[in-house]
C-alpha cells in the first residue's frame, strides 16, 4: 500500500471512526465521505441539510451530555453510541478535526508533502515528493527511506500509521509545528526537522499517453475537481480517446463526481439515493461529451463518489470499465453536532446506480478484469472503441 500525509489515519479508527477511509493513489488516509449535494461543505453543521435520522442523532447527543455531567469524556461516550447502532460508517470528531476534515474537502491540508509506500521488507520508502514542501525543501528525495518519525521507529508499520505520525494527528498538530525525521539514503542515515506546512491537493492531473490518448486522473473529488474535468477534456486532442483513472480514488464531494460526470454525459440520471426513506435523484448537466472514446479504470480502492461515477458511466453505456472490483462504499453521511461541540457523521442513505444497482457491501464489477496491465488493456479497448 502507497499513500501520502494529506488526508491521515483516523485517530480513532479502532472505535468505529470509518468515515476517514483512504483517498489513496495521491491521497493517504481521507475522508470518504459521500456528502450529500446541497450547500458548501462549510456550512455550519446542520443548516440547509437533510436531517440525520432523528432518534439515533438524540441518542447519540444525550450519551454525550450524560458523559459530560458526570466528568467524563462526551465523544467517547459518543463512539460507543455510534458503535452500537451498528453505523459502519459512522464516526465522531472533535472540532478541531471535523475542521480539518472539511480543509481537506476544501483541497487544502496540513503535512509536509510526501508520499510513501511500504516495501515488501516492511521498510518505508518514499515514492515521491511534493514540490515547494517542506519535504522538498529539507532535500528529501524518491527512493529515501523513512526510518523513524519523532523518534519511533516505523519499519513493519503499515503506511497510514506512518503518515498519521508524520501529520501529527495524536497531537492535532497545526501548520507550523516540528516533526523530527529519521532518512535513510543508501548507506548515509541522517536526522532533520521539518515544520508541517499548509498544502494544497491537486486532485486531477492530464497527461497526453501514447497514440493521442489522454490519461485524466482524479485522486479525489475535492472542491472545484469537477470543473477540472471539465477543463481537461477540452485540452485533450479533438476526437481522440480518455482514460479516466479513478483506481485509489475513495470518493469525496458527490457534487463534484456529478460534475465530472456531466463532463461525458449529456444530462440524464447519475445516480438515486435515500435520506430515511425519501427517494432523490442526481443528474447530469447537459452539453457533456458523449462521442469521444471512454475508458474508465478501477481497482479496490475506488470507493463512495469514485463508484458513483463510475457506476453512471457504466449503466449508461458511456465507459468501458476495467480493472478489478470496486470498494463498496455507496452510502452517504451527515453531520450532527454534540453538545461538546464535536460532530457525529452518521449514515442517512444509500444510493444507486442509474440502473438501481446497490454500491454498498457490494461494490461495481468492471466490464473487463485487468491486474498489472490495466493500462495496456485500456489502450487496447479503446483501440476497438475508436474504430468506425
Amino acid at each position: 500500500m502507497s499513500g501520502r500525509d494529506l488526508f491521515c489515519q483516523p485517530r480513532r479508527i479502532g472505535r468505529g471512526a470509518a468515515l476517514t477511509l483512504v483517498f489513496a493513489s495521491v491521497l493517504v488516509a481521507g475522508a470518504a465521505t459521500g456528502s450529500l449535494p446541497g450547500p458548501d461543505r462549510k456550512t455550519p453543521v446542520g443548516a440547509a441539510r437533510p436531517a440525520v435520522p432523528q432518534a439515533r442523532s438524540e441518542e447519540i447527543a444525550k450519551a454525550a451530555a450524560d458523559a459530560m455531567a458526570a466528568g467524563k469524556s462526551p465523544m467517547e461516550a459518543a463512539e460507543r453510541a455510534v458503535s452500537r447502532s451498528g453505523d459502519r460508517w459512522g464516526a465522531v470528531y472533535s472540532p478541531a478535526e471535523y475542521e480539518e476534515f472539511e480543509d481537506a474537502l476544501d483541497g487544502a491540508y496540513t503535512g509536509v508533502g510526501l508520499w510513501a509506500r511500504r516495501e515488501g521488507r516492511g521498510r518505508i520508502e518514499v515514492t515521491r515528493v511534493r514540490t515547494r514542501s517542506p519535504a522538498a525543501d529539507a532535500g528529501i528525495r524518491a527512493g529515501d527511506r523513512l526510518r523513524s518519525v519523532d523518534g519511533a521507529k516505523v519499519d513493519g508499520r503499515p503506511v497510514t500509521d506512518v503518515l498519521s505520525l508524520l501529520r501529527g494527528d495524536a497531537k492535532d498538530a497545526r501548520a507550523g509545528t516540528a516533526v523530527r525525521l529519521g532518512m535513510e539514503r543508501g548507506t548515509r542515515a541522517w536526522d532533520l526537522t521539518l515544520r508541517r506546512a499548509r498544502l494544497s491537493t491537486e486532485s486531477v492531473t492530464a497527461r497526453e499517453h501514447t497514440d493521442g490518448i489522454t490519461v485524466i486522473t482524479i485522486s479525489s473529488f475535492t472542491k472545484g475537481s469537477g470543473d477540472a474535468v471539465r477543463s481537461a477534456l477540452r485540452r485533450a486532442p479533438s476526437a481522440a480517446g480518455v482514460v479516466l483513472d479513478l483506481r485509489g480514488n475513495s470518493g469525496g464531494l458527490l457534487t463534484e463526481a456529478v460534475t465530472a460526470a456531466s463532463a461525458f454525459l449529456d444530462g440524464g440520471l447519475v445516480a438515486t439515493y435515500d435520506v430515511d426513506g425519501d427517494q432523490r435523484a442526481l443528474h447530469a448537466a447537459p452539453g457533456g461529451d458523449t462521442a469521444r472514446p471512454l475508458v474508465a479504470l478501477v481497482d479496490g480502492g475506488t470507493m463512495s463518489a469514485a463508484e458513483l461515477l463510475t457506476g453512471a458511466l457504466q449503466d449508461r453505456g458511456r465507459a468501458v470499465v476495467v480493472g478489478s472490483r470496486t470498494f463498496g462504499k455507496g452510502s452517504v453521511q451527515m453531520p450532527s453536532r454534540l453538545p461538546d461541540g464535536s460532530v457525529a457523521e452518521l449514515t442517512v442513505g444509500r444510493y444507486r446506480t442509474p440502473s438501481g444497482r446497490i454500491v454498498d457491501g457490494r461494490g461495481i464489477t468492471p466490464d473487463l478484469e485487468a491486474g498489472s496491465g490495466v493500462l495496456r488493456r485500456a489502450e487496447t479497448v479503446l483501440s476497438g472503441l475508436g474504430e468506425p
